[in-house]
């Protein structure tokens, strides 16, 4: 199997979590270059999601709900996710 383009994540980061006010993605393989799960073309990615559902979730909730959306495709297409996933309360700088 090849690992998943952007656009295969972003939709479906965008089917799973339909509310979310900001999403942003990006493929980190090249960084990984030889590395064992990058040997049969599984994907490392970066993915910064901002959404409601987050909102008094723990750390661990939040990304398990993020990995939830990619399940099937672990580990054969994505190997890794580094996950950044806030609440809008969150995400809002303060002063």
């Amino acid at each position: 199997m090849t690992r998943p383009t952007l656009d295969d994540l972003r939709s479906r980061f965008a089917a799973a979590f339909p509310e979310a006010t900001s999403l942003e993605l990006q493929d980190d393989s090249h960084l990984h270059a030889g590395h064992a799960g990058a040997s049969g073309g599984a994907g490392h990615y970066t993915v910064r999601i901002v959404s409601p559902r987050f909102e008094g979730a723990s750390t661990v909730a939040r990304h398990r709900l993020v990995y939830d959306a990619v399940r099937d495709w672990m580990p054969h297409r994505v190997h890794a996710l580094v996950i950044v996933a806030r609440s809008p309360a969150d995400a809002t700088p303060r002063s």
